[in-house]
């Protein structure tokens, strides 16, 4: 029998989905992964590299294979990458599981990221507006697999998790 994430958090780069990661899974008594972590270890390099060096279809197969690893094998808190729910094979995992969606406006996306060239999709002219275009192809993917949607702009990351253990009907261990 395979593993099931107590929780699995999405949403966009800089959303904190590894810093609510860490507490929820603090906070629940479990333990803690992130798909983009397992990436960059298994291939030696960051994902800006992988992106420059082998293109984005070449990352988002490896992200796919890394998401459907995580999901049969971790059974604690689960973060994945902005992207991961682009793919229709994903979205399908994450139906009947706890999954929360962390969202944020664009001017909170600015404000924390700086939307600066670390983040290969924003390595572009204009990051605002990219950013607002992936949101716009995302949103309702992010939307469509959530359990629950938590809105983090303006909240301290404290309030964040206890927001989702609350949504989520959640008790601390």
């Amino acid at each position: 029998m395979s593993a099931v994430p107590a929780v699995v958090l999405i949403g966009p780069m800089g959303v904190g989905k590894s810093t609510i990661g860490r507490m929820l899974a603090e906070r629940l008594g479990t333990g803690y992964r992130d798909t983009d972590d397992d990436i960059v270890a298994a291939e030696g390099r960051t994902i800006a590299e992988i992106f420059v060096d082998e293109g984005e279809p070449a990352f988002r197969a490896m992200e796919k294979r890394a998401v459907h690893t995580a999901l049969t094998e971790h059974e604690g808190v689960l973060a994945l990458g902005g992207g991961a729910v682009l793919d229709p094979d994903t979205r399908a995992l994450l139906a009947g599981q706890r999954v929360v969606y962390l969202s944020m406006d664009v001017e909170e996306a600015v404000r924390r990221t700086g939307l600066n060239v670390a983040r290969p999709l924003l390595a572009v002219v204009n990051p605002r507006k990219q950013w607002r275009e992936l949101m716009e192809a995302r949103r309702h993917l992010y939307e469509e697999v959530a359990t629950a949607v938590v809105p983090t702009d303006g909240r301290t990351p404290e309030e964040v998790t206890q927001a989702a253990l609350d949504a989520l009907e959640l008790k601390e261990a």
